[in-house]
């Protein structure tokens, strides 16, 4: 479904009239992986000699590869609100998920990436996951986008047509012939959220696979990357037929791996987070170790971004807000704070200069939800707070809380083993500087006018199935769980 879809949206745009501002404006397409890990794109781990991503990798060898960047938070809705919005949870009040049950999503106060986009005549769509509120005024297509073709949360939230490896059956709904779009020339953003990595499910059996030995460990995990990375050639190759120098793609995850999935998690790579494992418990999603939310990224721009090209720039994925606009010409609202950075030079001039100092929220496991709690100062990572996430095998870590915060220097020790010694020289600076900047913003969070609070109240009618507790009911009426 989702490569015929984007088959129609391609074919529409060059069979339409051009005009001016198709020319004058790019086009944007963001893909953003669930739950996937650093290390599971080939190029960024050669050694393991993985052929998992040969799409990827060559929009590697085509594009920029990000070294150093990072999702916005460790979770599915704190994450999505981010790059939507360009500003941190503690902001916007996306703080922790969305459920099946709940009544309201991202504040309607917040303005998003394709509603500005939206505003300056690009045609904006959106296929995949939401996971920002499915009710409403919270749906996609009353927050910026003009077509939606999806999910409203996870692969794993309630009825689903095909079930993983945790999830019940459902019966499978028919749904009708999808629209076609009719764009007419205007410059495009489309967004795919893949949920592949989320919950992967097992490929079918085959002649070449007769047991389910061979959909096991990496063959399941693989079977669901390899499938992503097809949807992504998928993309690549329409894009460049239709306006190949005109078109960004930008690549990139919302959070790391799901460790407690244990074969069914994607791979951290060498950012293992040691000081918490070895004390016991998780250190990916949910955690804000570097697995958690140091996540494989690729821009790709003929013609403009310079191929082969890699960074070590630290970056974020509220970054790709202030971007896009920039690259769109279009002003950021003036009404409110944002904490994403202009990439522009970093894409196109091969500049290395990002973010000095970088905040990840505590997103699941130690403290309370959306709490800037760890603090990334160039080569060094601050924590004030570590534990209480599950490992595979059903470990939790206890939730500890550190004043003086423990330190790492990611250049000599990226997988976060060994903390700097309290009383040194370079632990003292360091210290010093990430606690005045902690103030900082802070300070500037609780003055900010434009603070939100999310609604996150609950109730059984607010399910998107007509009845949750009887799934097959929800292929007869028109709001089942496939929205447009």
């Amino acid at each position: 479904m989702e490569n015929f879809l984007l088959g129609v949206l391609f074919l529409t745009m060059t069979q339409t009239e051009p005009v001016e501002t198709a020319r004058t404006k790019p086009n944007f397409i963001i893909i953003l992986a669930d739950d996937i890990g650093w290390g599971d794109l080939d190029v960024n781990q050669p050694e393991k000699k993985t052929n998992n991503t040969p799409n990827l990798n060559l929009m590697a060898q085509q594009g920029l590869r990000l070294m150093d960047f990072h999702s916005p938070a460790s979770t599915c809705s704190p994450s999505r609100a981010a790059i939507m919005t360009g500003r941190y949870g503690l902001r916007t009040g996306v703080t922790h998920n969305f459920g099946v049950n709940s009544v309201a999503g991202l504040p309607l106060s917040e303005i998003t990436l394709p509603q500005l986009l939206q505003q300056a005549g690009y045609y904006t769509a959106i296929i995949g996951k939401w996971h920002l509120g499915h009710n409403g005024p919270y749906s996609p297509t009353n927050r910026g986008f003009d077509h939606y073709l999806g999910i409203p949360y996870s692969n794993d939230m309630g009825c689903t047509d095909r079930p993983g490896y945790n999830l019940p059956p459902c019966p499978p709904c028919v749904s009708a012939t999808p629209e076609v779009i009719r764009v007419r020339g205007q410059p495009y953003l489309l967004y795919v959220a893949s949920a592949h990595m989320h919950v992967p499910l097992a490929p079918p059996l085959s002649a070449d696979a007769p047991t389910a030995a061979h959909r096991c460990r990496d063959g399941v995990y693989a079977a669901s990357l390899q499938e992503l990375d097809d949807l992504v050639g998928a993309i690549k190759t329409a894009a460049d037929e239709a306006d190949k120098d005109n078109t960004l793609i930008w690549f990139t995850g919302d959070n790391g791996p799901w460790e407690q999935k244990c074969q069914y998690a994607g791979s951290v790579g060498p950012f293992t987070g040691k000081w918490q494992t070895n004390k016991g418990g998780g250190s990916a999603k949910q955690t804000t170790w570097e697995g958690g939310h140091r996540v494989p990224t690729v821009v790709y721009w003929p013609g403009r971004i310079p191929a082969n090209s890699t960074s070590t720039a630290l970056l974020s994925g509220m970054d790709i807000f202030p971007t896009i606009l920039s690259l769109a010409g279009i002003t950021p609202p003036s009404d409110r704070r944002f904490d994403g950075m202009d990439a522009t030079r970093i894409l196109l001039q091969r500049e290395h200069t990002g973010h000095e100092f970088l905040f990840h929220p505590n997103s699941g496991a130690a403290g309370n939800a959306g709490d800037l709690q760890t603090v990334r100062a160039g080569k060094y990572k601050a924590f004030f707070i570590t534990g209480a996430a599950e490992a595979c095998g059903g470990v939790t870590g206890q939730q500890q809380l550190h004043n003086p915060p423990l330190i790492f220097d990611l250049e000599r020790d990226e997988s976060e083993e060994t903390p700097l010694q309290f009383d040194t020289p370079e632990y003292q600076s360091v210290a010093l500087r990430v606690a005045q900047k902690r103030e900082e913003l802070l300070w500037d969070i609780a003055t900010d006018k434009s603070l939100a609070t999310a609604d996150y109240s609950t109730d059984e009618s607010a399910a998107p199935c007509c009845d949750a507790t009887q799934v097959v009911c929800r292929c007869q009426k028109k709001t089942d769980c496939l929205y447009r």
